[in-house]
């Protein structure tokens, strides 16, 4: 079983502070940085816009993993790609068109990613999947840090893993929410590739984030 990539979500962050703890993520082994963006309207809590993302960029050196939850989200594609988004992640709820949004994020030079929700079906990414260089599986419900895992994620993480597998996808499998060294070893054996974790990674400051994010790179399931 494969390492997973780790990409910490700086909405746990320290937002006093957000230059020197993308830093520090780089130092401490991070393989991605994960920007939750959201409106107050797509789901409840407003946080980051294109300017804080321009700001981060020169900071690190890490892929930014950006996670639009705006509605609607064709309007803030290239101001997000402009600021120094890397993948660009949509969900099929944000906006009428999935296929030419995600055709769109390619044009701009980014990669597309797909995110589901828990209520949203594994089928979508079928009809996109030609466009798709990321698949996020929400295991909890977007718009707060803090969230518990939901259990029935590991099933929708192998049927997704299956779709993919099927359809010859070299799209990477992402999971957020809820993500801890106790689960993700789970995550990691039902076919995920990447996990997004927030307080998993934060906690205990700077000097433990190494240890954290090793933690999660070697967990593996419970039986195991």
């Amino acid at each position: 079983m494969a390492a997973p990539l780790i990409c910490p979500s700086i909405l746990a962050s320290d937002f006093a502070r957000l230059g020197e703890e993308v830093a520090a993520l780089e130092a401490a082994g991070a393989d991605w940085v994960h920007v939750d963006v959201m409106d107050g309207h797509f789901v409840p809590n407003i946080t980051l816009g294109p300017d804080v993302v321009k700001a981060l960029r020169p900071h690190t050196s890490l892929p930014f993993d950006v996670h639009l939850m705006v509605a609607p989200v064709d309007p803030w594609l290239e101001a997000y790609r402009d600021a120094g988004a890397d993948i660009l992640t949509v969900h099929p709820e944000s906006g009428p068109h999935l296929h030419r949004t995600l055709g769109r994020i390619r044009q701009l030079g980014a990669k597309a990613g797909v995110v589901l929700n828990p209520g949203t079906p594994v089928s979508i990414v079928e009809e996109v999947v030609e466009l798709v260089d990321l698949v996020l599986l929400m295991s909890v419900n977007p718009g707060f840090g803090g969230q518990s895992f939901i259990e029935a994620t590991l099933g929708k993480i192998e049927r997704t893993r299956a779709l993919l597998d099927r359809a010859g996808s070299k799209a990477v499998l992402q999971i957020d929410g809820g993500v801890t060294a106790a689960n993700a070893g789970a995550c990691v054996a039902a076919g995920a590739d990447a996990l997004v974790a927030g307080t998993a990674v934060f906690r205990g400051g700077a000097a433990a984030y190494a240890a954290n994010i090793a933690a999660l790179k070697a967990a593996r399931p419970a039986a195991a």
